[in-house]
Protein backbone atom coordinates (compact mmCIF):
# COMPACT_ATOMS: atom_id res chain seq x y z
CA UNK A 1 0.00 0.00 0.00
CA UNK A 2 1.30 3.45 -0.86
CA UNK A 3 0.10 7.08 -0.60
CA UNK A 4 -1.08 9.06 -3.56
CA UNK A 5 1.46 10.62 -5.89
CA UNK A 6 0.57 14.21 -6.71
CA UNK A 7 2.26 13.75 -10.09
CA UNK A 8 0.09 10.74 -10.89
CA UNK A 9 -3.09 12.54 -9.86
CA UNK A 10 -2.34 15.49 -12.13
CA UNK A 11 -1.56 13.13 -15.00
CA UNK A 12 -4.85 11.28 -14.49
CA UNK A 13 -6.94 14.45 -14.51
CA UNK A 14 -8.85 14.66 -17.83
CA UNK A 15 -7.89 17.62 -20.00
CA UNK A 16 -10.34 20.32 -21.11
CA UNK A 17 -9.56 21.19 -24.77
CA UNK A 18 -10.58 24.75 -25.67
CA UNK A 19 -12.68 23.60 -28.63
CA UNK A 20 -14.55 20.86 -26.71
CA UNK A 21 -18.32 20.66 -26.35
CA UNK A 22 -20.47 19.16 -23.58
CA UNK A 23 -20.67 15.80 -25.35
CA UNK A 24 -16.90 15.45 -25.04
CA UNK A 25 -17.07 15.11 -21.26
CA UNK A 26 -19.65 12.37 -20.92
CA UNK A 27 -23.19 11.94 -19.68
CA UNK A 28 -23.65 10.63 -16.14
CA UNK A 29 -26.88 8.80 -15.29
CA UNK A 30 -27.65 9.05 -11.56
CA UNK A 31 -30.21 6.46 -10.44
CA UNK A 32 -30.88 7.30 -6.83
CA UNK A 33 -33.33 8.62 -4.28
CA UNK A 34 -36.68 7.63 -2.81
CA UNK A 35 -39.33 9.36 -0.74
CA UNK A 36 -37.55 11.11 2.11
CA UNK A 37 -34.07 10.67 0.56
CA UNK A 38 -34.24 12.77 -2.61
CA UNK A 39 -31.31 14.84 -1.35
CA UNK A 40 -28.96 11.90 -1.95
CA UNK A 41 -29.77 11.98 -5.67
CA UNK A 42 -29.35 15.75 -5.78
CA UNK A 43 -25.94 15.64 -4.09
CA UNK A 44 -24.67 12.88 -6.38
CA UNK A 45 -25.73 14.83 -9.47
CA UNK A 46 -24.18 18.06 -8.20
CA UNK A 47 -20.97 16.17 -7.46
CA UNK A 48 -20.85 14.80 -11.01
CA UNK A 49 -21.45 18.20 -12.57
CA UNK A 50 -18.93 19.98 -10.33
CA UNK A 51 -16.40 17.27 -11.22
CA UNK A 52 -16.77 18.27 -14.86
CA UNK A 53 -19.06 15.87 -16.71
CA UNK A 54 -20.78 17.43 -19.70
CA UNK A 55 -24.29 16.24 -18.92
CA UNK A 56 -26.13 14.64 -16.01
CA UNK A 57 -29.52 13.00 -15.82
CA UNK A 58 -31.10 12.16 -12.46
CA UNK A 59 -33.54 9.24 -12.62
CA UNK A 60 -35.69 8.78 -9.52
CA UNK A 61 -39.22 7.85 -8.39
CA UNK A 62 -41.84 9.89 -10.21
CA UNK A 63 -43.20 11.70 -7.16
CA UNK A 64 -39.69 12.91 -6.29
CA UNK A 65 -38.83 14.22 -9.75
CA UNK A 66 -40.26 17.75 -9.22
CA UNK A 67 -38.33 18.07 -5.96
CA UNK A 68 -35.04 17.17 -7.63
CA UNK A 69 -35.73 19.30 -10.70
CA UNK A 70 -36.20 22.39 -8.51
CA UNK A 71 -32.74 21.89 -7.02
CA UNK A 72 -30.82 20.95 -10.18
CA UNK A 73 -31.02 23.69 -12.76
CA UNK A 74 -28.13 22.20 -14.76
CA UNK A 75 -29.27 18.56 -14.77
CA UNK A 76 -31.99 16.70 -16.60
CA UNK A 77 -34.44 14.53 -14.68
CA UNK A 78 -36.19 11.29 -15.56
CA UNK A 79 -39.28 10.20 -13.57
CA UNK A 80 -39.50 6.45 -12.94
CA UNK A 81 -42.25 4.04 -11.82
CA UNK A 82 -42.54 3.87 -8.05
CA UNK A 83 -44.12 1.86 -5.27
CA UNK A 84 -46.82 3.25 -2.98
CA UNK A 85 -44.04 4.10 -0.50
CA UNK A 86 -42.11 6.17 -3.05
CA UNK A 87 -39.38 3.62 -3.85
CA UNK A 88 -38.17 2.56 -7.29
CA UNK A 89 -40.20 -0.20 -8.95
CA UNK A 90 -38.67 -3.09 -10.89
CA UNK A 91 -40.25 -2.00 -14.18
CA UNK A 92 -38.18 1.19 -14.03
CA UNK A 93 -35.45 -0.83 -15.73
CA UNK A 94 -37.27 -0.81 -19.07
CA UNK A 95 -37.65 2.97 -18.99
CA UNK A 96 -33.95 3.36 -18.19
CA UNK A 97 -32.96 1.06 -21.04
CA UNK A 98 -35.07 3.09 -23.46
CA UNK A 99 -33.59 6.33 -22.14
CA UNK A 100 -30.06 4.98 -22.62
CA UNK A 101 -30.83 4.11 -26.25
CA UNK A 102 -31.94 7.70 -26.75
CA UNK A 103 -29.29 9.57 -24.75
CA UNK A 104 -26.27 7.27 -24.69
CA UNK A 105 -25.15 7.51 -21.08
CA UNK A 106 -21.42 7.20 -20.35
CA UNK A 107 -21.41 6.21 -16.66
CA UNK A 108 -24.07 4.98 -14.25
CA UNK A 109 -24.03 6.21 -10.63
CA UNK A 110 -26.31 3.86 -8.71
CA UNK A 111 -27.54 3.62 -5.15
CA UNK A 112 -27.62 6.78 -3.01
CA UNK A 113 -30.84 7.09 -1.05
CA UNK A 114 -32.69 4.31 -2.90
CA UNK A 115 -33.92 2.46 0.17
CA UNK A 116 -34.14 -1.30 0.48
CA UNK A 117 -37.62 -2.14 -0.83
CA UNK A 118 -37.89 -5.57 -2.52
CA UNK A 119 -39.02 -3.91 -5.76
CA UNK A 120 -35.95 -1.67 -5.67
CA UNK A 121 -33.74 -4.73 -5.19
CA UNK A 122 -35.15 -6.19 -8.41
CA UNK A 123 -34.56 -2.88 -10.16
CA UNK A 124 -30.90 -2.75 -9.04
CA UNK A 125 -30.21 -6.31 -10.16
CA UNK A 126 -32.04 -5.76 -13.44
CA UNK A 127 -30.25 -2.51 -14.18
CA UNK A 128 -26.78 -3.86 -13.43
CA UNK A 129 -27.55 -6.90 -15.54
CA UNK A 130 -28.89 -5.04 -18.56
CA UNK A 131 -27.21 -1.64 -18.79
CA UNK A 132 -23.68 -2.47 -19.91
CA UNK A 133 -21.95 0.81 -19.16
CA UNK A 134 -19.33 1.60 -16.49
CA UNK A 135 -20.98 1.90 -13.08
CA UNK A 136 -20.25 3.42 -9.68
CA UNK A 137 -22.24 1.33 -7.19
CA UNK A 138 -22.84 2.85 -3.77
CA UNK A 139 -24.98 2.94 -0.65
CA UNK A 140 -28.34 1.15 -0.89
CA UNK A 141 -27.39 -0.53 -4.16
CA UNK A 142 -24.62 -2.26 -2.18
CA UNK A 143 -27.02 -3.09 0.65
CA UNK A 144 -29.47 -4.61 -1.83
CA UNK A 145 -26.72 -6.65 -3.48
CA UNK A 146 -25.74 -7.90 -0.02
CA UNK A 147 -29.21 -9.47 0.26
CA UNK A 148 -28.35 -11.74 -2.67
CA UNK A 149 -26.05 -14.74 -2.40
CA UNK A 150 -22.38 -14.00 -2.99
CA UNK A 151 -22.34 -16.33 -5.99
CA UNK A 152 -25.34 -14.53 -7.51
CA UNK A 153 -23.66 -11.16 -7.09
CA UNK A 154 -20.42 -12.49 -8.54
CA UNK A 155 -22.22 -13.87 -11.59
CA UNK A 156 -24.20 -10.65 -12.08
CA UNK A 157 -21.10 -8.47 -12.03
CA UNK A 158 -19.01 -10.85 -14.14
CA UNK A 159 -21.63 -10.85 -16.88
CA UNK A 160 -22.07 -7.08 -17.03
CA UNK A 161 -19.48 -6.62 -19.75
CA UNK A 162 -18.44 -3.25 -18.32
CA UNK A 163 -16.15 -2.11 -15.50
CA UNK A 164 -17.50 -1.04 -12.12
CA UNK A 165 -16.46 0.68 -8.90
CA UNK A 166 -17.86 -0.35 -5.52
CA UNK A 167 -17.77 2.41 -2.89
CA UNK A 168 -18.68 0.88 0.50
CA UNK A 169 -18.18 2.18 3.99
CA UNK A 170 -17.10 -0.44 6.58
CA UNK A 171 -20.67 -1.50 7.36
CA UNK A 172 -21.56 -1.97 3.69
CA UNK A 173 -18.46 -3.95 2.82
CA UNK A 174 -19.07 -6.04 5.94
CA UNK A 175 -22.57 -6.92 4.73
CA UNK A 176 -21.24 -7.88 1.30
CA UNK A 177 -18.49 -10.07 2.79
CA UNK A 178 -20.58 -11.42 5.69
CA UNK A 179 -18.38 -9.95 8.42
CA UNK A 180 -18.90 -7.22 10.98
CA UNK A 181 -17.58 -3.68 10.63
CA UNK A 182 -15.12 -4.12 13.50
CA UNK A 183 -13.44 -6.98 11.63
CA UNK A 184 -13.24 -4.81 8.52
CA UNK A 185 -11.63 -1.98 10.47
CA UNK A 186 -8.98 -4.25 11.98
CA UNK A 187 -7.54 -4.87 8.50
CA UNK A 188 -9.08 -2.51 5.97
CA UNK A 189 -6.66 -3.44 3.20
CA UNK A 190 -7.46 -7.14 3.54
CA UNK A 191 -11.20 -6.43 3.39
CA UNK A 192 -10.87 -4.23 0.29
CA UNK A 193 -8.71 -6.82 -1.45
CA UNK A 194 -11.16 -9.57 -0.53
CA UNK A 195 -14.07 -7.61 -2.02
CA UNK A 196 -12.22 -7.27 -5.33
CA UNK A 197 -11.20 -10.93 -5.22
CA UNK A 198 -14.83 -11.94 -4.65
CA UNK A 199 -16.57 -9.67 -7.13
CA UNK A 200 -13.96 -7.95 -9.32
CA UNK A 201 -13.95 -4.25 -10.18
CA UNK A 202 -12.42 -1.49 -8.08
CA UNK A 203 -13.08 -1.03 -4.37
CA UNK A 204 -13.18 2.37 -2.67
CA UNK A 205 -13.33 1.58 1.05
CA UNK A 206 -14.39 4.83 2.65
CA UNK A 207 -13.21 6.13 5.99
CA UNK A 208 -10.10 7.79 7.36
CA UNK A 209 -7.43 7.30 4.67
CA UNK A 210 -9.90 5.89 2.15
CA UNK A 211 -8.45 2.83 0.39
CA UNK A 212 -8.65 2.30 -3.36
CA UNK A 213 -7.69 -1.02 -4.93
CA UNK A 214 -8.25 -2.92 -8.15
CA UNK A 215 -6.60 -6.03 -6.74
CA UNK A 216 -3.15 -5.10 -8.03
CA UNK A 217 -2.71 -1.49 -6.97
CA UNK A 218 -3.60 -0.38 -3.45
CA UNK A 219 -3.48 3.33 -2.62
CA UNK A 220 -4.68 5.30 0.36
CA UNK A 221 -5.98 8.84 0.35
CA UNK A 222 -4.26 11.46 2.53
CA UNK A 223 -6.95 14.16 2.30
CA UNK A 224 -10.13 14.66 4.30
CA UNK A 225 -11.18 15.43 7.86
CA UNK A 226 -13.90 14.58 10.43
CA UNK A 227 -16.27 17.04 8.77
CA UNK A 228 -16.97 14.32 6.21
CA UNK A 229 -18.60 12.22 8.94
CA UNK A 230 -22.00 13.58 8.00
CA UNK A 231 -24.90 12.44 5.84
CA UNK A 232 -24.49 13.17 2.14
CA UNK A 233 -20.70 13.02 1.99
CA UNK A 234 -20.69 9.59 0.36
CA UNK A 235 -23.39 10.65 -2.13
CA UNK A 236 -21.21 13.56 -3.23
CA UNK A 237 -18.21 11.24 -3.63
CA UNK A 238 -20.21 8.87 -5.84
CA UNK A 239 -21.10 11.71 -8.16
CA UNK A 240 -17.57 13.10 -8.21
CA UNK A 241 -16.07 9.75 -9.18
CA UNK A 242 -18.73 9.20 -11.86
CA UNK A 243 -18.15 12.69 -13.28
CA UNK A 244 -14.39 12.21 -13.48
CA UNK A 245 -14.72 8.72 -14.94
CA UNK A 246 -17.07 9.91 -17.69
CA UNK A 247 -14.46 12.46 -18.81
CA UNK A 248 -11.63 9.95 -18.76
CA UNK A 249 -13.64 7.43 -20.78
CA UNK A 250 -14.53 9.99 -23.44
CA UNK A 251 -10.93 11.23 -23.60
CA UNK A 252 -9.68 7.71 -24.38
CA UNK A 253 -12.63 5.59 -25.56
CA UNK A 254 -10.36 2.76 -26.72
CA UNK A 255 -8.40 2.63 -23.48
CA UNK A 256 -8.67 -0.02 -20.79
CA UNK A 257 -9.87 2.27 -18.00
CA UNK A 258 -11.10 0.09 -15.14
CA UNK A 259 -11.97 3.11 -12.99
CA UNK A 260 -9.02 2.98 -10.59
CA UNK A 261 -7.66 6.37 -11.63
CA UNK A 262 -11.07 8.04 -11.51
CA UNK A 263 -11.67 6.56 -8.05
CA UNK A 264 -8.28 7.78 -6.83
CA UNK A 265 -8.85 11.26 -8.23
CA UNK A 266 -12.35 11.39 -6.81
CA UNK A 267 -11.30 10.38 -3.31
CA UNK A 268 -8.41 12.85 -3.31
CA UNK A 269 -10.42 15.81 -4.62
CA UNK A 270 -13.39 15.04 -2.37
CA UNK A 271 -11.09 15.04 0.67
CA UNK A 272 -9.18 18.11 -0.48
CA UNK A 273 -12.42 20.01 -1.03
CA UNK A 274 -13.46 18.98 2.49
CA UNK A 275 -10.18 20.33 3.86
CA UNK A 276 -10.83 23.65 2.10
CA UNK A 277 -14.43 23.75 3.36
CA UNK A 278 -13.28 23.02 6.92
CA UNK A 279 -11.19 26.21 6.98
CA UNK A 280 -14.30 28.32 6.49
CA UNK A 281 -17.11 26.21 7.92
CA UNK A 282 -15.28 24.11 10.56
CA UNK A 283 -15.44 20.32 10.68
CA UNK A 284 -18.44 20.50 13.00
CA UNK A 285 -20.60 22.77 10.83
CA UNK A 286 -19.64 21.89 7.25
CA UNK A 287 -22.12 20.07 5.02
CA UNK A 288 -21.76 17.76 2.04
CA UNK A 289 -22.98 20.61 -0.16
CA UNK A 290 -20.12 22.76 1.20
CA UNK A 291 -17.68 20.10 0.00
CA UNK A 292 -19.16 20.17 -3.49
CA UNK A 293 -18.98 23.97 -3.57
CA UNK A 294 -15.31 23.80 -2.53
CA UNK A 295 -14.39 21.54 -5.47
CA UNK A 296 -13.28 24.44 -7.72
CA UNK A 297 -10.59 25.31 -5.18
CA UNK A 298 -9.52 21.68 -5.00
CA UNK A 299 -9.19 21.50 -8.78
CA UNK A 300 -7.12 24.68 -8.76
CA UNK A 301 -4.71 23.20 -6.24
CA UNK A 302 -4.35 20.09 -8.37
CA UNK A 303 -3.75 22.22 -11.45
CA UNK A 304 -7.00 21.50 -13.26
Amino acid sequence: MKPFSFKDLRRWLPSRPPDAHKGAFGHVLVVAGSRGMTGAAVLAARGALRAGCGLATVALPESQQPIAACQLAEAMTLPLPETSSGALRADAVGRLQASHLNRGYTVLALGPGMGTHAETARAVVGLLGSLGIPAVVDADALNLLALQTRSAVRTLLERRGAPFILTPHPGEIGRLLRMDAATVQRDREAAARLLVHEFGGVCVLKGRHTLITDGDRVWFNPTGNPGLAKGGSGDALTGIIAGLWSQRLLADPKGLDNGFEAAALGAYLHGLAADLAEREKTARAMLASDVIEALPGAFKKLGG
